[in-house]
Formats: C-alpha cells, sequence, structure tokens
C-alpha cells in the first residue's frame, strides 16, 4: 500500500464525476424501489430522462456548494454537512423546475422524477457519498499506519470529554503527525468500558502501566479542562515513573484560529504543575471600581506590572498611564498592547520614581485617581552590595508616589510588596518592609485627621511568581538547554509560588476591598522544595537527575533565608468574603517618627555610605536580622 502515500490529490473533475455516478445509481435504484421494480412503471414515467435531469441539477448544486473542493482523504463532519446541503438544493430546483414546466408547459412532465422517488434518491445518494469518502479516508489512514509504523508512537489521551474527542479527531485527520491515539483514560467511571471511535476508555490512572506493556505507548496528553493541580501532578509523577512523555493541550483562547490543530498539543511545563485551581474574585465589582477612572501603574514593564496593565485595559477605565524607567521593556509592552484589539486610552511614560519633581509633573498633568505601585527593585543579593539604591527605589520612590497621592487626592494607592518584607534577613526585604510602614503610618494619620476622602493606602503582599524575571524557573530552563548543572543555593530551600495573573487578580481586589491601612495576605498554598522543582524539571526535559543533568548545591546567597513567610508574630490576621484572601492588621505606627527616620536615611543614601545605611535600617525595622551577609556583624553589637 505505499503507493497510496505517494498518490496525489485527485482532480475536481474527478470527484464530480464520481459522484454524478454514485448519485444517478442511487436515483435509478430509488425510481425501482418507489414502484416495486416494475418495469411498466419505468416505461410510463421516462426513468432515463427523469434521472438524466435529476443528475444535471445535482451538478449545477455542486457549482453553487463547491461540495468537490474537500479532499477526500480528509472528509469532515463540516463535508458531510454540504453534501446534504447540496442534495436538498437539488430537490428544491427540481420542485422550481416542475412548477416552471407546468406553468408554460416546456416538456413533457415525465421528464421529471416524482417528489417520492427524489428524497429516496437524496438519502442514498447520501449514504453512498458518505460510504465511499468514509472508505477511501480509511484506506488511506490504514495505509499510512502501515508504511509509518515504525515511526508511528502510540499515544493515550487522558480525558475522554469533548476537549479529548477535539484532541484525537485532530491527530486522526492530520497526516503530518506521527501520534498514534490507541486508548482513553478518564477518572469518570462512567465511562470506563465504552468506546470513541473503537478505542477504549478505562478509568484512571490504574491502567497507564498495562496500557504500556500491551500497546507499546510512549506519550500521555492531558486534555482535561480545569484539571486540579493536584491531580495533574499525579498524572505526571505517574508518567515520569514509567518513562512516558506529557503532554497537554492549551485553555481554548488560545487555539490557533480558534480550533485545536496537533501543533496546539505542547509539552507540559512546571508552571502547570505549580499552578492551582483557578482563584475566581469578584470581577464585576472590579470593574465598577476602575470604570471611568484614569489609573496609573508603576514598574508597568516589570512581571507584575504588565500583567496588571493587561488585566486592568480589560476594564472601562477612562486612561491607564504605563510608568517604567525601563525603556526598552516598555517599548515591547507598547508594541504588544498595539496588537491587542482593545480601545482603551493608553500612555507609556518613561520615567523615575525617585525623581519627585518629574512625578510631580505627571500628576498635575493625568490627575491619576488610582495608583498600583510595582516599581521596585526585588533581587536580594544585589541589593545587599548596593543598600543605598534600595533605598532610593524602595523606600524613598515609594514616600514620593505616596506624598504625591495624597497631595493630588488619589482614591486609593495599592503597594506590591513582597513575602521577603516578612521578618526580613536582607536589605530588599528590609526596604520593602519599610515602603510598607511608611504607607501604613500615612494612612493612621489620614485617618487620625478625620479626612474620610483622603487617599487609602493598601498594601498586598505574595511570594515568589511563575516565570517573573529572575525568578529560579527561567534560569533553571536556561542551564536545562546548556546541560546543566542546574544551581541550587541549599538543599533545604523552600519557596511559595503562584502565577502571574493570580497575583494581579489579588492586587486589583485588594483596590476593591481595601478601607485603608490593610495589607492582604493571600493563601500561597503549600511551599515547594526548589530541589524538588530542579528534579521535576529535569525528568519532565526527558532527563534523569544526577546522570544526564547534574545539581549543584552553591550556598545560601547574601541575605537569603531557607524560607519565606507572609506573616511575622505580631500580625493579626481576619479573614476576608474570600476563602484565600486574609488581611493583616499591624500594631499603630507615628507617622512623623517614619518621617523623619526616611528623611535620614535620604540623606545617608545620598553619602553613599551602606553600613550606615544599613545600622539605621536595622533601627526602624527591628526585626530586620542579616542572614549570609557582610551586615550579619551589626546584629551582634549590643
Amino acid at each position: 500500500m505505499s503507493f497510496l502515500q505517494d498518490l496525489k490529490i485527485l482532480p475536481r473533475w474527478f470527484i464530480i464525476l464520481l459522484d454524478l455516478i454514485l448519485v444517478f445509481i442511487a436515483s435509478v435504484f430509488a425510481y425501482f424501489l418507489r414502484f416495486n421494480f416494475e418495469l411498466s412503471a419505468e416505461n410510463h414515467y421516462g426513468l432515463l430522462p427523469s434521472v438524466s435531469v435529476f443528475v444535471i441539477l445535482v451538478l449545477v448544486s455542486m457549482m453553487i456548494t463547491k461540495s468537490y473542493a474537500g479532499i477526500v482523504r480528509h472528509t469532515s463532519i463540516r463535508d458531510l454537512s454540504v453534501m446534504l446541503y447540496t442534495l436538498f438544493f437539488s430537490f428544491f430546483l427540481l420542485q422550481f423546475f416542475k412548477y416552471l414546466n407546468v406553468v408554460l408547459e416546456l416538456v413533457d412532465p415525465t421528464n421529471f422524477l416524482p417528489a417520492s422517488v427524489a428524497l429516496i434518491g437524496i438519502f442514498f445518494s447520501l449514504v453512498l457519498l458518505v460510504t465511499y469518502r468514509l472508505m477511501v479516508r480509511q484506506v488511506f489512514h490504514h495505509a499510512r499506519t502501515i508504511s509509518l509504523r515504525k515511526q508511528y508512537i502510540n499515544v493515550v489521551i487522558f480525558g475522554a470529554g469533548e476537549a479529548g474527542l477535539l484532541t484525537y479527531k485532530s491527530l486522526m485527520n492530520d497526516p503530518k503527525t506521527l501520534q498514534n491515539p490507541v486508548a482513553f483514560l478518564d477518572d469518570d467511571s462512567g465511562k470506563d468500558g465504552k468506546l470513541i471511535d473503537g478505542k477504549k476508555i478505562l478509568r484512571g490512572l490504574e491502567s497507564l502501566e498495562k496500557l504500556k506493556a500491551e500497546k507499546d505507548i510512549e506519550e500521555v496528553i492531558v486534555t482535561v479542562r480545569n484539571l486540579p493541580s493536584k491531580r495533574l501532578v499525579e498524572i505526571t509523577d505517574e508518567c515520569l515513573r514509567l518513562k512516558l512523555k506529557l503532554k497537554t493541550i492549551p485553555p481554548m483562547n488560545e487555539w490557533i484560529h480558534g480550533s485545536l490543530t496537533t501543533g496546539d498539543i505542547r509539552d507540559v511545563k512546571i508552571e502547570d504543575l505549580l499552578g492551582r485551581d483557578e482563584i475566581v474574585l469578584e470581577s464585576q465589582e472590579i470593574i465598577d471600581f476602575l470604570e471611568g477612572k484614569v489609573v496609573l501603574v508603576t514598574g508597568a514593564a516589570g512581571s507584575i506590572g504588565s500583567e496588571l496593565c493587561r488585566q486592568i485595559s480589560q476594564t472601562k477605565v477612562k486612561k491607564l498611564i504605563l510608568f517604567d524607567i525601563a525603556e526598552s521593556p516598555l517599548y515591547d509592552l507598547e508594541q504588544d498592547f498595539k496588537l491587542t484589539s482593545n480601545f482603551v486610552d493608553k500612555k507609556f511614560v518613561v520615567g523615575d520614581i525617585r525623581d519627585k519633581q518629574n512625578m510631580e509633573s505627571l500628576f498635575e498633568l493625568e490627575r491619576p485617581q488610582v495608583v498600583f505601585h510595582a516599581a521596585a527593585y526585588k533581587h536580594v543579593p544585589l541589593m545587599e552590595e548596593y543598600p543605598h539604591q534600595a533605598i532610593k527605589t524602595n523606600v524613598i520612590g515609594t514616600k514620593n508616589i505616596a506624598d504625591l497621592s495624597v497631595a493630588y487626592g488619589i482614591e486609593k494607592f495599592i503597594l506590591v510588596s513582597t513575602d521577603k518584607a516578612v521578618n526580613p534577613t536582607n536589605v530588599m526585604g528590609a526596604s520593602k518592609r519599610l515602603a510598607e510602614m511608611y504607607i501604613q503610618s500615612l494612612n493612621q494619620k489620614i485617618s487620625q485627621e478625620g479626612l474620610s476622602e483622603g487617599t487609602k493606602f493598601i498594601t498586598t503582599r505574595f511570594g515568589n511568581v511563575l516565570g517573573s524575571n529572575g525568578s529560579v524557573i527561567p534560569l533553571f530552563r536556561k542551564q536545562l538547554l546548556k546541560g546543566g548543572p542546574l544551581t541550587i543555593t541549599h538543599p533545604r530551600i523552600n519557596r511559595f509560588f503562584m502565577t502571574i495573573p493570580e497575583a494581579c487578580q489579588l492586587v486589583i481586589e485588594a483596590g476593591v476591598m481595601g478601607n485603608g491601612g490593610e495589607i492582604f495576605i493571600f493563601d500561597m498554598g503549600t511551599p515547594v522544595k526548589i530541589v524538588d522543582l530542579a528534579r521535576r524539571m529535569i525528568k519532565l526535559s526527558g532527563k534523569e537527575p544526577e546522570i544526564d543533568i547534574k545539581i549543584v548545591f552553591t550556598g545560601l546567597r547574601p541575605g537569603e533565608k531557607l524560607y519565606e513567610e507572609l506573616l511575622n508574630e505580631e500580625e493579626k490576621v481576619m479573614p476576608t468574603h474570600h476563602p484565600k484572601i486574609k488581611i493583616a492588621e499591624m500594631m499603630d505606627i507615628n507617622f512623623e517618627e517614619i518621617k523623619i527616620g526616611v528623611g535620614h536615611l535620604s540623606d545617608l543614601g545620598r553619602l553613599g555610605d551602606d553600613f550606615e545605611i544599613v545600622v539605621k535600617l536595622k533601627e526602624m525595622v527591628p526585626e530586620f536580622k542579616s542572614n549570609v551577609s557582610k551586615y550579619s556583624v551589626l546584629d551582634k553589637i549590643d
């Protein structure tokens, strides 16, 4: 059957001719069937002329609907529906010309098929046309299976729902794919033992090892929509144990051209395993809160800032101001937004939050009403080396935006903070904690002065986000591409993880929920050991840890700690209307003391005396205890 693989697509005239021959045969059979195979009836009605007229009308219909245009070996449901439409259109043409002939008396009425014969003929024509197309498709598929048997990869589709069926059809209809689906797996016990196109549905993962032995499967494709991450981890671990490749399909809104193709099927990424069940927030309240407002996002070109802007741009804001000091990333973001279809008024601004005069000009010109403050230095080892830069950006920059927010009557100021601000062991975390303290004390001052219409300051605090600039996952991915090793600071180090969209949903939700002074804490789930993360990424790449790719422990970096926290001992937690969002209320903070201390830090920052800066920072943030740092000596001074 190898000649079938080389057979070119048949010319359209041949397909038309073959279809018309089958319609002719079906119509003749319908004629005799209708009249119980009596030749006298045939002589009375004129079989040959009437069938010929009907076939000509079918030809006309085919020219209109182009039912011959599809490739027979790739016949789909759409092709079959076009054929049905073509035949019924032919029937209506027949009735029209019969009526016209009655009125005009052009030819003998016996030259037209009776309606009953035409309907029976349509039924048999459809059966013949569909049957021969399906037979051709099956022959080609069978021939291809035989000729490429050694190249084929037998796969199992996990999920026997709509997405699983679409995946199966895309694999079967793509002549270029070498993936051959042999069975389905599904957690639904009601589907156990049933068939899809002759392929058996088996329950759960229990049959996977047996399928590998019997069917020689090499790959599993997960197609279940909104599959809980815990279940995906279980599937992944089983596939890794059995040395099977694991793939998945993207969400429907990411399908190429709006329909699933084999090109959409991709490898399972570590982000898929770390993501959690979808967090449903009060989207209507968010839309109502932002509608008609001018919104400023600082740090707009960063991982969090850019996603904030994408989500905010989906609401009915009056204007979105995207502000960042990084020119090239901001330009890239501008180009990305040009490709989107929303028409929100946007302004891209290059500037520095440390330049208060420049920022005041922006506030004076644009008059923002809501500020999302995501601009910050965040890399722990670098800020440990340059504390004066951490102070200038994370503390003084935040103070500038906060003070201007009060001066210009901003409704709400939402600070994007970090879990590293809790019991900080590094300069970066301590600087972010001091930024939290400043805006909280400022909020308390406004409240004490009875300014009910004053700016409300809100803090959001969360852990690492997946795929952010400089995070561990992109680093591991680069190291894998180079053949390793994967570098980890300590075998016991762990971190919380969340997706960037989740983090940004939380930040926007805080803007809706916050009444001022709160720190919003997100349920980050269970912390992940970085060494386990590294091993799983190595296995997902098809390699074996320590055999193909080494893991090297380099020691904790300056300021780094083994685990992160979301609360310190003095913070009280209260629930909100959302089960996964909590509020931490802090003790009273004296604004004047914080203001004087921040001013002193600013002066030290201009002088660039790092040790003096850290001494003052430790004084203002008493829980700041340096770890693996040159500043650890300061904690030993009585």
